[in-house]
């Protein structure tokens, strides 16, 4: 199905399992859409119906063909798709660039707040049409609680059946859509665009139709970040039936509105094409349906917080591999995040129809964002400068115009996203600089300048052994050098006798599963420095790679460490393995500027919440030590004290 690089072949059974990993969100818009465009309790009128859906149409073809399915595809990173490779691909270019990839992967992961409520409600909600007054909410809660829940156990198992299960909702709005068009298959008049020109022309709520047609197109995003786990091609093939789909039912329940046109509008237009008969049947297919949207959105935003760990954006949290299955991660604490930001917009709004406005605003902050990215993707890869900015432009404008639509409904929901995004905004954005700050103020020495030293400890039986293979992790890139606390650690708090120091450095590469080290020799069976390069998608356990690494040093001739070890339960005996991790704390000895005093504090103070470093360097726990070290950066210079008389 795939290859090491993520790229997948075009198979039915690959469009099959596209249809339940990717279209999740999007196909499930037709819950909510035309109810959203109309305004419940609204008269139908045939120019609002028209028009609505010729824009809804419209905007599935640029919006998601045309910009997603057909460009932004183009721009994989090695199979992998979402803002963040997207912003990897680009970054080399302009340094600024960082800003709209932040921007745009915090609106995606508040999205993630926003999906499950308003899916799960808009399915649910049906059930007040067979028991009027029914209390939804408790129903709605259970589902999305059980949901996170199940993620720590992974979903590899209920996951096989999610493409069918997929293919019969698809399906089942293809049918329902075409039985009302039977009816009055005028309404494919509709697909001409002048009728939503008219609707926006003359509609004196005009803004507030653009904004509710957008929901139809929330799930393009989300397409393009699941681009790792099925292909481009099988994105693009199962797009054609899952757009077909989308339209017939639309167009289905334009027909259903324009026969009830004149009266106000009471019921859910997707339920009411529905016939009586289906209807159990039909809440039943869609309160699955959006389960599997929310998996999708869920299993996405698990992908997205990786992601921006392995770029540095964010803390490094615990991330788990609760199954064998390709691509499939579990992060407990964006985990606990979402699932609280979700249960907060079910009890604060109650009903998916006040949850729209809160919806529409971060999805297009998104799509803005990876606009400007992908315009300098078509740079780096000299497409015609015409080409470019026309691509900027028109999407600038159309979605500049959808952005405006979605922000006059800021009060009436959207400041929760715009909060939720702004939030996780401030906490990458102060990451990232409190590791430029970090970077300025470098500690780091030259490992030959206590080379003596180290060697001198090795072979001092006096001094208790630590351990046969003593490993620090450090920052440092250069193959020479080391930060000054980890010798300090070695040879001055409680000197560490090892026969072989490894000083070891990991680099995240851009590219996805890149699996290569260096090694440099600094003094033959005492020191080494190592330098790991992993894709940002590569599960780190480095006890695994530090013994394959001296595994090959010593089949090559290059370490002898088996004549140091005395047990030989091995072809090539690697000893044992000590790891020492260094957490720091902001020295009271420093004279930093106050607004670097704060970032720097806030930072140090995260990183010891959110994750021992050795679940996140997938570290045994008998195998690892963790100290705590003062950081000091800019020693105090004077201390204006004096010493008083006798």
């Amino acid at each position: 199905m795939s290859n090491q690089h993520g790229h997948h072949q075009l198979t039915t059974a690959g469009v099959i399992i596209t249809l339940g990993i990717i279209f999740g969100d999007i196909g499930t818009s037709p819950l909510y859409v035309m109810k959203a465009v109309i305004g419940e309790g609204k008269i139908i009128d045939a120019m609002t119906v028209l028009g609505g859906v010729s824009l809804v149409f419209w905007t599935l073809t640029i919006q998601t063909t045309i910009k997603y399915v057909f460009l932004v595809l183009r721009a994989d990173n090695n199979g992998e798709g979402g803002i963040f490779s997207l912003y990897s691909l680009v970054k080399r270019r302009r340094r600024w660039l960082m800003i709209p990839a932040l921007l745009g992967g915090s609106a995606m992961l508040a999205e993630g707040m926003i999906t499950p409520p308003i899916s799960v409600s808009s399915a649910i909600e049906g059930l007040a049409i067979k028991y009027p007054g029914m209390p939804t909410i408790p129903i709605v809660v259970a589902i999305i609680s059980a949901l996170f829940y199940i993620q720590r156990f992974g979903t590899a198992t209920v996951g096989k059946s999610f493409g069918p299960m997929m293919m019969i909702w698809f399906s089942m709005l293809a049918v329902l859509g075409i039985n009302q068009i039977i009816y009055y298959p005028e309404v494919f008049k509709a697909i001409n665009p002048m009728y939503g020109f008219e609707l926006l022309r003359t509609s004196p709520n005009f803004l507030f139709v653009l904004g509710a047609v957008f929901l139809c197109t929330t799930g393009a995003e989300a397409l393009y970040a699941d681009l790792g786990h099925c292909g481009r091609e099988n994105i693009r093939v199962s797009w054609i039936f899952v757009k077909a789909s989308l339209v017939l039912n639309y167009f289905g329940q334009a027909a259903w509105l324009l026969h009830h046109e004149g009266r106000p509008l009471e019921d859910n237009p997707f339920y009411g094409i529905m016939p009586q008969w289906f209807l159990w049947p039909g809440i039943i297919i869609a309160t699955l349906a959006t389960i599997i949207a929310s998996q999708s959105m869920i299993s996405g935003s698990f992908t997205l917080a990786s992601e921006a760990i392995r770029l540095g954006f964010l803390p490094k949290m615990t991330v788990k591999f609760p199954t064998h299955f390709k691509g499939q991660i579990y992060i407990p604490a964006v985990n606990t995040f979402l699932w609280l930001g979700c249960l907060g917009v079910v009890f604060y709004f109650k009903e998916s129809s006040k949850m729209e406005a809160a919806y529409g605003l971060s999805v297009v902050c998104t799509m803005l964002c990876s606009t400007i990215l992908l315009s300098n993707f078509f740079v780096i890869h000299r497409l015609r400068a015409g080409i470019v900015w026309l691509f900027l432009v028109f999407y600038i404008l159309w979605e500049g115009g959808l952005l405006v639509a979605n922000t006059l409904k800021f009060m009436e929901g959207g400041y929760i996203t715009v909060f939720a995004a702004s939030l996780l905004f401030g906490m990458m954005f102060l990451w990232v600089s409190a590791k430029r700050i970090r970077r300025r103020y470098t500690d780091e020495v030259k490992i030959r300048d206590y080379l003596d030293q180290l060697i001198m400890l090795s072979n001092d039986e006096d001094v208790p052994k630590y351990a046969t293979n003593l490993v620090f992790l450090t920052t440092a890139k250069s193959p020479n050098k080391i930060e000054e606390k980890a010798l300090y650690s070695i040879l001055q708090t409680q000197p560490k006798r090892a026969d072989v120091y490894w000083f070891v450095h990991i680099e995240t590469t851009d590219e996805p599963f890149t699996m290569e080290y260096e090694v440099n020799t600094i003094a033959s069976n005492d020191v080494y420095k190592v330098n790991f390069r992993l894709g940002f998608r590569v599960q780190q356990r480095m006890n695994l790679f530090m013994r394959k690494v001296v595994e090959d040093l010593v089949e090559n001739e290059e370490l002898t460490v088996y004549s140091r070890y005395h047990t030989i339960s091995s072809k090539y005996p690697t000893g044992d393995f000590r790891f020492v991790l260094i957490q720091e704390f902001l020295s009271n000895e420093n004279e930093l500027p106050w607004k670097e005093h704060i970032v720097l504090s806030i930072y140090l103070t995260v990183k010891g919440w959110v994750s021992s470093p050795k679940n996140w360097f997938g570290l045994d726990s008998d195998s690892v030590e963790v100290e705590e070290a003062p950081l000091v950066l800019e020693p105090v210079k004077s201390v204006p004290l004096k010493r008083r008389g006798k």
